[in-house]
């Protein structure tokens, strides 16, 4: 049952009345399409093993699949699943070398993504939410 704070809550995030700068939304509106794709890439991440390999991967600039797995306390198989999504992505990179499969993260810009959302987490965490 929602009480009258409830309410007012709610309410408080809501413009009371419609209107809207139309030089803003005409300036902004057509760059939105540049985002399609993007998505994706935060739907990779949004997978908790995932995003713990690539920020394990932040921490260790590359790293062997049997390496990873144990990290994540996972199998060779869930971890090369979860590995091979990722370079399916576009987000992480292999290499082999005789028997092994080493794996590092596609470029700088996933390197930055995985910190600063770490960071802005961590931020998040130690100021209350706020």
């Amino acid at each position: 049952m929602k009480t009258d704070a409830d309410k007012k809550e709610k309410q408080s995030d809501v413009c009371e009345t419609f209107c809207y700068d139309e030089n803003t939304v005409n300036r902004i509106r057509p760059k939105i399409d540049k985002m399609d794709g993007v998505e994706q890439i935060f739907k990779a991440l949004a997978d908790a093993t995932r995003l713990k390999i690539a920020y394990a991967l932040t921490l260790e600039r590359e790293l062997c699949v049997c390496d990873i797995a144990n990290i994540i306390g996972a199998t060779k198989a869930t971890a090369s699943h979860h590995l091979r999504l990722l370079r399916n992505m576009g987000l992480a990179k292999h290499r082999k070398e005789g028997k092994l499969v080493f794996y590092s993260l596609e470029d700088e810009h996933v390197y930055q993504l995985v910190t600063i959302a770490t960071v802005h987490a961590k931020e998040g965490v130690d100021s209350g939410g706020k």
